[in-house]
Parts: C-alpha cells; sequence; structure tokens
C-alpha cells in the first residue's frame, strides 16, 4: 500500500489526506491498528470488565503506554536510557492501565509474529513479575540496570552512535539548512510562518534552543525553515510543525542548527482520577507528566502557546528512537515483556514512598494463582482486549478496501 503523495497547498487540505493515510497505516497489520485505536482502548475501560482492574494509587501515568510510546530518549547531557517517550495522553491516573495497554500492545506484537497463545499467557507473566521487581524497595529506582534484550539492545546501539547528520537525513533527508517539502513535510500557510518566527523570537524559547550541546547561552536563534509534519495518527486535527532553528554563538561565533518539534497538545481521552489537581493547560499537564514519567525527555520540553493554542516544543535529538519490535521469538518475547515492564514499573514507582509501593504490590498480585503467576484480572483484560481489537480491525479493513475499490485505489501491500 502506497500513501498518497499528494501535497495540500492550504491547511483546509490536509484532513482529508490525513485521514486517508491513518486508514491506511491502521490497515496494515492488527498491531498498527491498536497503536492507532486508542479510543476504543479507553472505551474499554470504562465498561464493565475495564472497571474490574485494580485501583492503584493516584500517579502520572503515560496512558498510551504501547510497544512505540518506549524508547532510548536522551537528556540535555546526552546520556541516554530507555523511557517512556510520548506523553500526550499522559493524566494523574490508575497505574494499572498502563499495564493493561503495554500487556495488550505486546499481545498483538505476539500474534503478529506468529506465537502461540501460551507465549502470551507466559508474557504476562514477566510483565507481572517486571513491574513488580521495579517496586520491590530492595530495588535501585534510580539508575536500574536493566537485562535488556537482544531487540532492546540492537536500537540502544544505534541510539549511542547516531549523530546530527543521522537525523537530517533520516527526518529531512539531507542537513542543509531547509526542509524539504514532500511526503513528510508540508507547506505552511504565511499565518503559521509567521507564528512560529514569533514565538522563536522570545526568550524562553531561546533559551531552549541553547540549552543542548553546549551552545553559548546569548546565541542567536533565527528560523531558517519550517513546515507541517505528516507523523503517525497524532496529526490529525492538530498542530504539528518541524522547525530548523540556525544558532550562533556572540562569543565563540560558531554556528549550528537544531530541528524543533511543536506539537499541539489536547484535552487527555485516557481516564484520570477524578478530584486531582491537574494543570488545565493541556501543554503544561503533558511537560508535568514527562518529569514525573521520563526525566531524560521532561527536562528538555517546554509550554507554549501558537495561534492561539497549547503547544509543547523539544529539541529532537539523534538518541531519540522508537522501539520498533515487528517479529518475536518465543525467548525475545519473554525478555521483551519482562524490560519494558521494568521501564514502566521504574517510571511509576519514582512517584511513589515505600508504604504505598508494597500497597500497590499486595494490590497487583491479587488473582494470582499457582498455575499461572499473571493476576487473572490482567489476563482476562488482555483476553477480551485482543478479541474485541482483532475483531475491530478487521471490520477496518473491510471498510477500507470498500473505500478503496470505490476510489480506484490500490491496496496491494
Amino acid at each position: 500500500m502506497k500513501p498518497s503523495a499528494r501535497i495540500p497547498k492550504h491547511p483546509d487540505d490536509r484532513q482529508s489526506i490525513l485521514v486517508h493515510r491513518r486508514n491506511l497505516k491502521m490497515a496494515r497489520s492488527a498491531q498498527a491498528y491498536v497503536r492507532g485505536s486508542t479510543s476504543r482502548f479507553y472505551e474499554w475501560l470504562e465498561s464493565a470488565e475495564g472497571r474490574a482492574a485494580p485501583e492503584g494509587p493516584p500517579i502520572w501515568i503515560c496512558g498510551d503506554c504501547h510497544l512505540g510510546n518506549l524508547g532510548p530518549v536522551a537528556n540535555a547531557d546526552g546520556e541516554i536510557a530507555i523511557q517512556i517517550r510520548d506523553l500526550d495522553q499522559t493524566v494523574i491516573g490508575n497505574p494499572a492501565h498502563d499495564l493493561i495497554r503495554l500487556g495488550l500492545s505486546l499481545a498483538m506484537a505476539a500474534r503478529g509474529s506468529d506465537l502461540p497463545g501460551v507465549t502470551t499467557a507466559k508474557m504476562l507473566e514477566q510483565i507481572i513479575e517486571g513491574y513488580d521487581a521495579a517496586l520491590n524497595d530492595e530495588v535501585s529506582h534510580h539508575g536500574l540496570n536493566y537485562h535488556r534484550p537482544e531487540s532492546v539492545r540492537v536500537v540502544m546501539r544505534e541510539a549511542t552512535s547516531r549523530s546530527w547528520k543521522q537525523l537530517a537525513k533520516e527526518r529531512i533527508e539531507d542537513e542543509k539548512p531547509a526542509i524539504p517539502l514532500g511526503k513528510s513535510f508540508w507547506p505552511l500557510s504565511t499565518e503559521e510562518h509567521r507564528a512560529i518566527e514569533a514565538l522563536f523570537d522570545t526568550e524562553r524559547l531561546r533559551e531552549l534552543a541553547t540549552s543542548l550541546r553546549s551552545r553559548d547561552d546569548d546565541a542567536v536563534v533565527k528560523v531558517q525553515d519550517a513546515a507541517y509534519w505528516v507523523k503517525g495518527c497524532s496529526s490529525l486535527g492538530r498542530l504539528r510543525f518541524a522547525v530548523l532553528l540556525g544558532i550562533i554563538g556572540k562569543r565563540s561565533g560558531k554556528g549550528g542548527l537544531c530541528l524543533m518539534d511543536v506539537k499541539e497538545a489536547v484535552q487527555a481521552s485516557a481516564p484520570r482520577y477524578p478530584k486531582i489537581k491537574m494543570p488545565k493547560d493541556n501543554a503544561e499537564r503533558v511537560v508535568e507528566g514527562a518529569q514525573h514519567l521520563s526525566p531524560n525527555l521532561g527536562e528538555r520540553m517546554v509550554a507554549a502557546r501558537l495561534m492561539e493554542r497549547s503547544v509543547f516544543l523539544r529539541e529532537l535529538l539523534p538518541q531519540d528512537l522508537k522501539l520498533e519490535i515487528d517479529q518475536l521469538t518465543r525467548e525475545e518475547a519473554m525478555k521483551a515483556a519482562r524490560f519494558l515492564a521494568l521501564v514502566v514499573g521504574n517510571a511509576h514507582a519514582g512517584q511513589m514512598d515505600s508504604p504505598t509501593r508494597r500497597k500497590w504490590r499486595a494490590e497487583l498480585n491479587r488473582g494470582r494463582s499457582k498455575r499461572l503467576d499473571a493476576p487473572s484480572w490482567l489476563w482476562s483484560s488482555i483476553v477480551s482486549l485482543v478479541g474485541s481489537h482483532e475483531a475491530a480491525y478487521l471490520e477496518h479493513c473491510r471498510r477500507y478496501a470498500l473505500e478503496s475499490d470505490d476510489s480506484g485505489s490500490n491496496i496491494s501491500h
């Protein structure tokens, strides 16, 4: 299947092309459908089955904790750790929801790798074991020496060795100070371009641009180019811009480039605990959630206003990558499940004191049997979600095929 190559000339023309691309992407595999259909997951959480999950302490959660939202993230000093890398849906809510979402994502990855159902059952055991280990008082919650599976080691090696030139080639095709328009980047309106230039003319954004890679504090920051960024399913109806900045130090005279990601923050769909105070501004909510769950990312983010909308910004670093686990062996599935649950557990545990962690561990272990170490609530949740998502995925493919036949599109892989 080939995505539409059309480039909209006006912002009003973007939506129809983005809808087509999203539907195409979600039709490619059941795992891709799960990533792009978060609303279905939240609807399930509001059902009787979803409400049967144990209630954990009120902490910041990812809210959309699937495989693609975990990966290597660099901090301001260039140190890299596997952390949660997408916090659009972060809220103060039930940590069990992150475990269920992670379990669903891994279960669909196992099905996509043609692994037997027994492997999925064992993976859920590993999720609970890894998460429980992170909550254990005897485990250091800062600087855990994770036993990384090979799929994660590969991504970490790539992240460690990546350079600006590789980032530029991947994101903007070359390292010249321009963003080439095409499939990934679309032209801006005059209003959008002016708003972006005004945004980066503020002291707060200048400080963000000069905060990394030992840049001069008094450096001059100038917008070299900007474009609407077509990225994933989250582009639908939101502002998403890639901004290429030129940075020249007044004292050193050294110049350089940096690529900024500007993303609109919208109301979270993830269920939050009632009567818990959170920032009312959605970008401020995302930044605060990142600071608690993903410190490497949180320290590099800023909330702002652009064209009367709430946005958050971060500089893209070469080390920031997503985990792409398309094919799993049985052994790799076990290791990946335990490791990723450790990552999520570490993000959660850092927000709890020792008594809270002990109480939450006891609650999580409700329903464990002697034969299967995964709690019954987690197993039944994943079984229900996999079934509903498989059926919804097939229906999505049917509708997409009918629409494509009507329009004469080629939907072959």
